[in-house]
């Protein structure tokens, strides 16, 4: 798989990407230090193996280069989350999945 390019839209509030002109995104809403994964929409013609974890990851990494938690809202990230325990300790304390 290629070099992803995610872009933080802070106006609608999403982090996308474009693959073959259709547009993957995350919606989020944030307060104080914390991002709130709140839905992934993937459109169905973007069927390459891996994308979606892929893109969680990269929209992860941003997130953790802005010092930020991640609470996630979205039943796919929880579960993205729950199997990938290293980004366990981006999530706020408390919070537990």
């Amino acid at each position: 798989m290629t070099e992803m390019e995610v872009k933080d839209n802070s106006f609608l509030r999403q982090f996308e990407t474009q693959v073959d002109g259709h547009l993957a995104k995350i919606e989020y809403s944030s307060q104080e230090r914390k991002v709130f994964l709140t839905k992934l929409v993937i459109p169905e013609e973007i069927t390459q193996e891996g994308f979606k974890e892929s893109f969680i990851k990269e929209v992860l990494h941003q997130i953790q280069e802005r010092n930020l938690r991640v609470v996630p809202t979205s039943p796919h990230i929880a579960g993205f989350l729950r199997k990938n325990r290293q980004y366990k300790e981006m999530l706020p304390v408390g919070i537990r999945i």
